[in-house]
């Protein structure tokens, strides 16, 4: 039987609990992932107590009651209607998703709140997406051509069709941290989330540099680490499909 140790200062220990004080009948425990580096603490669980009949419908709204009425001290990103969709994705009952569109209705029981899986952790549920946009980076998002024209880059009705479901990723990063191909070769495999983007500038009828972009990624550990588990498919808040966007990549590969 294996038996696997953590090290000492990764254990999460149990933390502090904070007992309702309105005396409210309709409360509802929240277990909340915290972990500050500079205290040099163990990360911990802490466990808030909560006035439901004054708290609206979403998670994130229930993170903001108990960040405003309760404890300020704790972390966590959010930025809707500020121009940044995706910046409150966390694991919320097991799932990873958006916590400006997760019902806390749905999550029976205690609602357990956790940063995004495999991610290294800043602070609380802030987890550190700096290695997701340097590989985004590496698949240089944007349109290249060579042709120069003042005029308007017209594509078909057809062509542009063909960008549904790919331009309206978020880069939430949902779908890379459920994937288990991008726990074991997040340094190498680009993972659910660029790939997907790559796939929309590859497929781009605009684009003129369509075979260095198909090169790039066509490699044994940018792309070919996707073992087709779908993960990714099913935790993307927005519904799209970026496992068949890699499928397509590679049908693009072996097809060219």
């Amino acid at each position: 039987m294996v038996q696997i140790n953590l090290p000492q200062n990764s254990k999460v220990e149990k933390g502090k609990f904070f007992k309702d004080k309105t005396g409210s009948k309709n409360i509802r425990k929240v277990n909340i992932y915290r972990w500050d580096p500079s205290t040099g603490e163990n990360p911990r669980i802490d466990t808030y107590e909560v006035d439901m009949d004054n708290c609206p419908s979403k998670v994130l709204d229930l993170l903001n009651k108990i960040k405003n009425e309760i404890d300020p001290s704790i972390a966590y990103r959010r930025s809707c209607a500020h121009g940044v969709c995706g910046s409150c994705a966390m694991n919320m009952d097991g799932k990873n998703g958006l916590a400006c569109t997760k019902p806390h209705s749905e999550i029976k029981g205690d609602i357990n709140i956790y940063p995004l899986p495999h991610l290294k952790v800043l602070k609380d549920l802030i987890g550190d997406l700096s290695t997701l946009y340097k590989q985004y980076e590496s698949v240089e998002p944007w349109l290249k051509t060579t042709s120069k024209t003042e005029k308007e880059n017209i594509q078909s009705k057809g062509d542009r069709a063909k960008l549904d479901g790919l331009y309206e990723c978020i880069m939430c990063a949902c779908c890379s941290t459920s994937c288990p191909s991008y726990w074991w070769n997040g340094d190498k495999y680009l993972g659910p989330a660029v790939l997907l983007q790559a796939y929309r500038w590859i497929i781009d009828s605009r684009d003129e540099d369509r075979k260095e972009r198909l090169k790039k990624v066509a490699d044994e550990l940018k792309l070919y680490r996707c073992h087709t588990i779908m993960n990714c498919t099913n935790a993307c808040p927005k519904g799209l499909n970026p496992a068949k966007a890699i499928a397509s990549i590679k049908k693009m590969l072996a097809t060219s």
